[in-house]
């Protein structure tokens, strides 16, 4: 297991100029961090070869990996030409993963409201996605790159929904970014969850929940699942995930990629991804 941060743990320190993602770079390997996972959020790859060139001799100089390059995307569209338009658009994010020298790519593939997330759209919609990732997939595979789909965004959250598009796809370098945390958003178990899809993962992510029911709205800060509980980002270790299962799951399954805490709580975000790490790695050591 490598252990690392995303870049998105350290979104509001970014946003507000506190650090740029150098610094975040360097502050990661102090933490005793073995990669990061770059998140353009908060600062943009986009048309900046000389950011992506200090990127890469940054990592190299903190003695740290990159490991993983993770986007948005959206292959629902209204128009063909929209459609056509975003498989271009991730093909040339792509590119920006091979300048930055990373082998694992995750894009966002489908996103819907909430009330259009049935499992009828979802079996509608499964052509295109599966077209866009195999057009995706199979150009990333010139490069060397396995790119994958998170369970991300409700629609194609459930495990079962994401092995469903990995097995359409039939790619060996499409797999998918396990969020151990995302599968409470459509109100799954996690411990299950990873239990179906581990086998399948070619990234990990480790975050933390709080959980409440729905008849138990705790307001601002907490936002809903599909079935209306509530959900809060929390420190890993200190939410209501069963992290010690989790973590045994994981270990037991003998992969030994890259783990990279998200951390999205309310506390300060690098003293959150900080107690993050120790808990991650503390726990693992005893798993």
């Amino acid at each position: 297991m490598k252990l690392g941060l995303s870049s998105y743990s350290l979104f509001s320190a970014l946003q507000s100029k506190e650090i740029n993602i150098l610094e975040a770079i360097q502050w990661i390997a102090d933490q005793g961090g073995e990669h990061i996972e770059m998140v353009p959020m908060g600062f943009s790859l986009d048309d900046d070869p000389d950011l992506i060139h200090a990127i890469r001799q940054r990592a190299e100089n903190a003695g740290i990996e990159i490991s993983n390059y993770a986007i948005s995307a959206n292959f629902i569209t209204s128009t063909n030409e929209e459609y056509e338009n975003e498989i271009e658009r991730v093909k040339k994010q792509v590119d920006i993963a091979n300048l930055l020298g990373v082998k694992l790519m995750r894009h966002d593939v489908a996103s819907r409201p909430v009330n259009e997330t049935s499992i009828e759209q979802f079996e509608e919609d499964l052509p295109s996605i599966v077209y866009a990732c195999r057009q995706v997939a199979d150009y990333a595979a010139t490069f060397g790159i396995t790119t994958s789909v998170e369970n991300h965004g409700y629609f194609i959250q459930a495990s079962d929904r994401v092995r469903t598009v990995i097995n359409h796809v039939d790619r060996t370098n499409f797999k998918t970014t396990l969020d151990i945390g995302n599968f409470m958003c459509v109100d799954e178990d996690s411990v299950s969850a990873v239990k179906k899809n581990i086998s399948l993962a070619s990234m990990i992510h480790i975050k933390d929940f709080y959980l409440r029911p729905s008849y138990n709205n705790p307001g601002e800060g907490w936002f809903p699942t599909t079935a209306g509980n509530y959900l809060r980002g929390a420190i890993v270790g200190h939410g209501d995930i069963d992290m010690r299962e989790i973590v045994k799951i994981i270990k037991q399954s003998g992969y030994d990629g890259y783990v990279s805490v998200e951390f999205e709580g309310l506390e300060e975000c690098k003293k959150g991804s900080k107690i993050s790490m120790d808990n991650l790695r503390r726990l693992w050591e005893e798993a």
